[in-house]
């Protein structure tokens, strides 16, 4: 997404959301669910929330949720389906654009999933923020794409990490961290016409020491 300022970047993933009544699936990401499933609940940040369905099913599994997006549209929508499914009270709901704004606080889990946008999105110095803003236990979790799709196209300025990558990109002090998992996985996806399509992403989850 090629835009000139915060506001602009903003409004136009806002009008995506106006778009359509759901863009995402409405089902938590499945790495998330592997990765999470064995922690014990605590405080969570979520990065990149979308329409929320990672923050409701962590606060459905006792986690004290903050979830993030810089689509107000986005949050609102979360916010209702945080409502029907009885978590309201567990997730908060901030508005922020990460390349200029972050959470505070120290979280046990901080999850970023699928943290991919087109244009100027600082993606390595907001996940070196995701990595100081997690607790001494804590659990660090990136998960991205390794690939887009066939049916689209136009997603060259975006660049696509290997876990590798995004772990040397963390610089994170040695003795100070534990690398838990860092390696690529399949996954099926429906392409646009309900058709099973595989796609390969990857996963890096660290635990602060």
């Amino acid at each position: 997404m090629t835009t000139d300022s915060t506001a602009s970047d903003a409004e136009l993933w806002d009008e995506r959301y106006r778009g359509s009544d759901r863009i995402w699936s409405g089902n938590p990401n499945t790495a998330l669910v592997r990765e999470v499933e064995g922690l014990k609940p605590g405080r969570a940040l979520d990065l990149g929330c979308g329409e929320g369905a990672d923050a409701v099913w962590l606060a459905r599994w006792g986690w004290q949720v903050t979830a993030t997006d810089i689509s107000r549209v986005a949050l609102g929508r979360a916010a209702g389906h945080a409502a029907e499914a009885g978590v309201a009270d567990r997730i908060d709901w901030q508005f922020h654009d990460l390349g200029a704004s972050f959470p505070e606080g120290e979280y046990d889990l901080v999850s970023a999933q699928f943290l991919h946008s087109m244009g100027d999105l600082p993606r390595e110095r907001i996940l070196r923020r995701a990595a100081a803003a997690v607790a001494p236990g804590g659990v660090l979790l990136v998960v991205g794409h390794a690939g887009f799709p066939a049916w689209e196209h136009d997603h060259a300025d975006v660049e696509l990490p290997t876990p590798d990558e995004v772990l040397a990109s963390l610089a994170l002090p040695q003795g100070e961290w534990d690398v838990l998992l860092s390696e690529e996985h399949e996954r099926v996806q429906n392409d646009p016409d309900g058709n099973p399509t595989t796609r390969t992403d990857n996963t890096l989850k660290v635990r602060r020491r």
